[in-house]
């Protein structure tokens, strides 16, 4: 029987759309300020909606030092109209291991106040990834998308570090 192997970006994408797709739109919103939507209300899709696409960025080795390396994550919006994007951050493991762990490496991004904070990593298949519902923004028309991230190898492996970004509909 044929086998097709499905790249792991793309396992981690789909796993992760159908997970989100699942929960009730309450769960994306902050402690304290879920409620119950009215019988009148429609169901609301926007915050789980899976991107439509993917706009890759060029990948860069996972460096084996221990120092901080700068990832600049840059999208232009060249349409007429708004756009809901996302920027995510990609870690891949080789294809046969060792695979990395969320703590061998530390992300952080560039507020907008000046300082770095971390960014959570989830973990699937070898692959480190941030997470795109709490990155979406509108990017408005002719406007360009510009994220700072700064990556540290914590705990020595081999990788690729892949920025994208997420397109929505």
């Amino acid at each position: 029987m044929p086998t097709r192997k499905v790249p792991r970006r793309n396992l981690v994408l789909t796993t992760l759309a159908i997970a989100l797709a699942a929960l009730p739109a309450a769960a994306f919103a902050p402690p304290g300020q879920a409620a119950a939507p009215a019988a009148s209300d429609p169901p609301s899709t926007s915050a789980a909606a899976a991107p439509v696409s993917f706009v890759n960025l060029p990948s860069l080795p996972l460096p084996a030092d221990h120092a901080a390396h700068k990832i600049t994550v840059t999208y232009r919006n060249d349409s007429s109209g708004d756009r809901t994007v996302a920027p995510q951050i990609l870690v891949e493991s080789p294809d046969n291991g060792p695979f990395l762990d969320p703590v061998d490496i530390r992300l952080e991004l560039l507020a907008a106040d000046g300082h770095w904070h971390t960014v959570a990593l989830g973990s699937q298949t070898g692959t480190l990834y941030t997470p795109l519902i709490p990155a979406k923004l509108v990017l408005h028309s002719h406007h360009t998308l510009t994220e700072h991230y700064r990556l540290t190898v914590t705990k020595a492996g081999q990788g690729t570090i892949e920025p994208r970004v997420a397109l929505y509909a």
